[in-house]
Parts: structure tokens; C-alpha cells; sequence
């Protein structure tokens, strides 16, 4: 019988074996100390943070890990890992991991930026836990970097031109991440926050000047800086304003009907360029006080000119105005002396043809005609003439001059010749003439007019 206690003693021994495989309920195991060797770290806040309940280890088999293996990162097959541990302005550490963890990394979430984190990893097998291992240095928690870029406009890609005066206001945005440094230069120096203001914002950046001047003008540089990278981007700012006069004008040659000028550019082109010139003239006819001008030559290029078909006799001032892309100056350069027109001497000579005469003796273009008309209804008679000098009309009945005889109408105009007979009578028939009469000669035509009594209806013979 001393055989069978051997095969019990065995089956007794595979009995916790296969209890530990079937992974039974673990006793809760307690939080892990720290080393002895560490030194605890301050606290910063008055009330510390409750301590959460780290992952439970699996029953100790008396066989814990050692911190070289964590230290040394060999990563047995039989260890598992609460990996990390944060003390962040705490009394205590905290497990920020859920359950017991197998890999060798471990990524930390929704940490505040800015804050410093000491972290430890302690390893875990059947045997319990192993004293902590602590990072040397405080890790920083700070935002994943993006590389900062600057969005120009693109009406800011050339040179951006405005008037003295004018209001700039321009609006640049750009990206990164964290939110970038912003810088402003001029010329390469830092802007004056005098004259120009400069406003930044999370995703751009506004350039303000409130009334620009010429002196405004440059090329401002705007840098945006993300830890070691930076992006920047150039603007040419042009303030214009009107040109000033020509530096001088002058009278080079006077002759005939013609002076020629010259002139020199403005000293002040109004910080652009310039785009042409004016010429006016004006005439010493009008009086010293009361010079009208008028122009010659408008958005001319050339700095000489010549002005032709000037009046013989007058005497002429010139200026000339300044143009730019803003405008024409507000003064001219005038000319200090005057160009006199002489006059020539111009001898008439009489024609060697002789003149065409248009006299002419009068004559009848249309005559009169025989009329017949009704007595009581007014009639008219009607005929044409020419002749030169213009001739005198005179309408006559049985060779009877009419005279102003107020039963008749007389009218010519143009040739044209009229005579209205108003209600005529029985004894208003007869012939009518009409005489034209001028210092050439004479001229007449004639009609007989017959006055019909009106019909009697036959009821009325009765």
C-alpha cells in the first residue's frame, strides 16, 4: 500500500495548477510603494487627488520581477506590465492605465498642456510587483506642432498702391500650430507703433495704418514662428499722391506761326511715376488780369514740344502741368518770357478776272391763266418772277393799276406773286396783269378772269 500515497501527494500538487489556469477570483492586491530609494516629490496643491485603485495583479507565487527587468526593458513572456503611473502637483502617484498591460508602450491621453508629468512603470507577474522605475526628467505636455505657413492674398503679391491719405487696412491669415509668434518689420527694422498697428489673432494678422503718409511706404516682412520653424512673406506698400509742376519751361525758337519749348521734369514725381504732360497756351489779347488758357497738348510724354497756328500779331505765355497716376499737379510751370507773332508784309493783289455780274432785267418764270369763278367766292391769281436788283410788282385790272384798293390782296415773296380777289362781283371780270419793273428793264404777263352768276335750282324758276 505504500504506492498509493505518492500518485495522491502528486494530484495534490497539479490541483493549485490548474485552480491558477482558471484564473480565480484575486484577492485585491494594494497599491505599489515606492522605492526606498526615491525621494518623494513636493506637493503643490493643499488637497491631494483621491487615489484611484490600480489594476489587480495576478496571486503572487512568491517569484516577483525585478526593476532591471523594467529598467533593461526585457520583456519575459510571464511579465505584465501596470504601465504607467503620472504624479502630476499630487500627494501620490496615480495608475492611469485600466487593466494590466502586456506591451511596452503605452500612450498617455488628454493631458493639459503645459504640465510637467514624472512618470514610472512597475511590472507585474504571479510573483506581485516590482519596485517602480522613474523617469529621470519631467516630461513636458505640449500640442503636436504644425509647420506655420502664411496664406498671402493675392492681390498682396504685387506692389499694393494707395493714396496719401488713404485708410490701409490689410488682412493676412496664416496657419499653425500652437498658435504662431507673429512679427512685423519694415525695411528690416520693427515697425513704428506710431504710425502703423499691427493686430494678431489665432488664424491671421491685420496691418492698420489709419491715414497713410508717404513716408509709409516700404516693404513690410511678416515672419510667423512655431518652435523652430517660421514662414515669411514680403509686402511692397506704395503711397502716391499728386506730381508737383515741371522743374522749368522755357522758349527756345520763335518763328512764323510756331514756338518751340522745352521743359524739365518735376523734382517731386508724387512717389510714382510720371505718366505725361499738359501744354496750355493763352493769348496777351485778353489783358494781363484776365489770362485765358487754353489747352495745346494733353498727356504728352516727350519733354519738348512745338505749338503751330499761332494768330499773327498776338503775343503768347505757356505752362505745363505734371500728370502721375493720381492725377495732374496742382501748379504748372510757366514761361518767364512772351512769343510775339510779328506780322508780315502782305501786299493785296487785285484779281486779274472779272467778276461774274448778276443783274438781270425781270422775267416771268410762270405766267398768269385764265380763270373762271363763281360770284361771292373768292379767288386768287398766281405767277413767278426773277430778276436783280429785285423788282417792283405792280397788278393792274383793264390796264387800271389796283393800287391799295382793299377788295384786292397782294403778296410776293420770294418771286412768288399773288393776288387774292375777295367775293368777286359781276362787275369784277375782266383782264388782269401783273408788271415787274427794275433798273434793267420790265416785264408783264396777263389772264382773263370771267364771273359766272351762281345756278338756280329749277324749284326756284317756278
Amino acid at each position: 500500500m505504500p504506492s498509493k500515497p505518492a500518485p495522491i501527494k502528486k494530484a495534490a500538487k497539479k490541483e493549485p495548477a490548474k485552480t491558477e489556469e482558471k484564473a480565480p477570483d484575486p484577492a485585491p492586491q494594494p497599491a505599489p510603494e515606492a522605492a526606498p530609494t526615491e525621494a518623494a516629490p513636493p506637493q503643490t496643491t493643499p488637497a491631494p487627488a483621491e487615489k484611484p485603485k490600480p489594476p489587480t495583479p495576478p496571486p503572487a507565487d512568491g517569484n516577483a520581477p525585478s526593476a532591471a527587468a523594467c529598467e533593461t526593458c526585457v520583456c519575459s513572456p510571464a511579465l505584465f506590465y501596470l504601465t504607467v503611473e503620472l504624479w502630476i502637483h499630487s500627494a501620490d502617484w496615480k495608475a492611469v492605465n485600466e487593466g494590466l498591460q502586456k506591451s511596452c508602450r503605452y500612450i498617455i491621453k488628454d493631458q493639459t498642456t503645459g504640465d510637467r508629468l514624472k512618470i514610472r512603470v512597475v511590472a507585474v507577474n504571479a510573483g506581485g510587483c516590482s519596485p517602480p522605475v522613474t523617469l529621470q526628467d519631467a516630461v513636458l505636455v505640449e500640442e503636436i506642432a504644425d509647420r506655420p505657413k502664411i496664406r498671402l492674398p493675392r492681390f498682396l503679391r504685387q506692389r499694393h498702391v494707395a493714396r496719401v491719405g488713404d485708410k490701409i487696412n490689410l488682412t493676412i491669415p496664416f496657419t499653425g500650430k500652437p498658435k504662431p509668434v507673429v512679427t512685423w518689420t519694415k525695411n528690416g527694422q520693427p515697425v513704428d507703433t506710431k504710425r502703423v498697428n499691427t493686430r494678431n489673432t489665432d488664424r491671421d494678422s491685420i496691418l492698420f495704418i489709419r491715414a497713410a503718409e508717404r513716408e509709409d511706404s516700404g516693404v513690410y516682412e511678416m515672419c510667423v514662428k512655431v518652435e523652430d520653424s517660421e514662414d515669411k512673406a514680403s509686402i511692397t506698400l506704395q503711397i502716391v499722391e499728386l506730381p508737383g509742376p515741371p522743374a522749368s519751361v522755357k522758349i527756345v525758337d520763335n518763328w512764323g506761326f510756331n514756338v518751340a519749348l522745352e521743359w524739365a521734369p518735376p523734382t517731386d514725381n508724387g512717389n510714382t511715376e510720371i505718366t505725361g504732360y499738359t501744354v496750355q497756351k493763352a493769348d496777351k489779347k485778353t489783358g494781363l488780369a484776365d489770362w485765358t488758357w487754353f489747352n495745346v497738348l494733353e498727356h504728352y510724354h516727350r519733354l519738348n514740344a512745338t505749338v503751330s497756328d499761332l494768330i499773327m500779331g498776338n503775343s503768347y505765355k505757356f505752362r505745363v502741368f505734371s500728370e502721375n497716376k493720381v492725377g495732374k499737379s496742382e501748379s504748372a510751370a510757366v514761361t518767364k518770357q512772351e512769343a510775339k507773332i510779328l506780322k508780315t508784309g502782305i501786299n493785296y493783289k487785285p484779281s486779274d478776272y472779272k467778276e461774274h455780274s448778276f443783274s438781270e432785267a425781270p422775267k416771268f418764270t410762270t405766267s398768269l391763266n385764265d380763270r373762271a369763278t363763281t360770284a361771292g367766292y373768292s379767288t386768287k391769281l398766281l405767277c413767278s418772277v426773277r430778276g436783280f436788283p429785285k423788282p417792283t410788282i405792280q397788278w393792274m385790272k383793264n390796264q387800271m393799276i389796283i393800287g391799295d384798293n382793299p377788295k384786292y390782296r397782294q403778296i410776293c415773296v420770294q418771286g412768288i406773286c399773288s393776288l387774292e380777289i375777295r367775293k368777286p362781283g359781276n362787275f369784277d371780270g375782266g383782264v388782269y396783269s401783273c408788271r415787274a419793273l427794275n433798273d434793267l428793264g420790265e416785264a408783264t404777263v396777263s389772264c382773263k378772269l370771267e364771273v359766272k352768276q351762281p345756278a338756280i335750282p329749277d324749284a326756284d324758276k317756278k
